[in-house]
């Protein structure tokens, strides 16, 4: 008997040589759903659990052969996006998003590493703007990356909706840079809010949640959950991966996106 294949994701991400953030922690949440994740490096990284040196954004063209080598010999279900690096990547993905529009696109929008260092000019938001969110079922940017892309609002509800103006047609807005004793993450569709998931505030600093939550996310959508439950679920799993996180380096708490595996 043919055994039965695992549901597969794309993902179009950096390399993080710390093994904390990028296209290992998008593997390690996706294995963790049981599914195969499958991964077009985006750029090269000099990282680590403190900080973010340089990178090096991988040519268009290499891209498009990564993505394509995968996309004609496997079942893709659904591509997650985290770090792009440049415009020339930005324009090979939205190629690639476009000749295969069928396939749910989650995109987290990595403007800026956790210790604060950019990795992204103003050329490339906009070209995330015009190319990518358009193409996308769910974002899940925080609230400082919301800020940076919907320049034209004064709160983060506002900013959400002109993000979903943009053409994307879920906002899952993460609260972990906004003040408070709770995180109050907030998912958006039809300008309006639709659910809120709130969570106690943690006491330390982590690398590579957002790529954690967003390949999870992803992951869920693979198996027919609809776009609450995919949210509820993708936020309990990475919660319990920063409950679970472990200080490895000298900077950032790493998740422990196998908690599950610990007794």
């Amino acid at each position: 008997m043919k055994q039965q294949g695992k549901n597969v994701v794309l993902c179009f991400s950096g390399f993080d040589p710390s093994g904390g953030a990028g296209i290992q922690a998008d593997i390690e949440a996706i294995a963790s759903h049981a599914c195969h994740g499958t991964g077009v490096i985006t750029a090269l990284t000099v990282q680590n659990t403190v900080s973010v040196d340089s990178f090096q954004p991988v040519s268009a063209s290499l891209i498009i052969q990564q993505a394509r080598a995968v996309l004609e010999d496997m079942n893709v279900q659904a591509i997650k996006i985290g770090m792009l690096g440049s415009v020339e990547v930005a324009e090979a993905v939205h190629g690639i998003l476009n000749d295969y529009p069928q396939i749910p696109v989650v995109f987290d929008p990595v403007l800026a590493a956790g210790g604060g260092a950019s990795l992204a000019e103003d050329e490339l938001v906009d070209a995330v703007r015009s190319l990518i969110l358009p193409l996308c079922q769910i974002i899940t940017p925080n609230t400082l990356e919301a800020a940076k892309l919907a320049e034209h609002s004064d709160n983060d509800n506002a900013r959400a909706i002109e993000l979903l103006d943009m053409g994307c047609e879920y906002v899952l807005l993460t609260g972990t840079h906004a003040p408070g004793h709770e995180v109050v993450h907030k998912l958006f569709a039809n300008n309006r809010c639709l659910h809120e998931y709130s969570y106690a505030r943690l006491p330390h600093e982590y690398h590579g949640s957002g790529c954690t939550l967003a390949a999870s996310l992803a992951s869920l959508l693979t198996q027919g959950h609809e776009m609450n439950s995919a949210c509820h679920a993708a936020l309990d799993y990475t919660y319990k991966t920063l409950l679970a996180a472990r200080q490895l380096g000298m900077g950032q708490m790493l998740p422990e996106r196998f908690f599950w595996t610990q007794k």
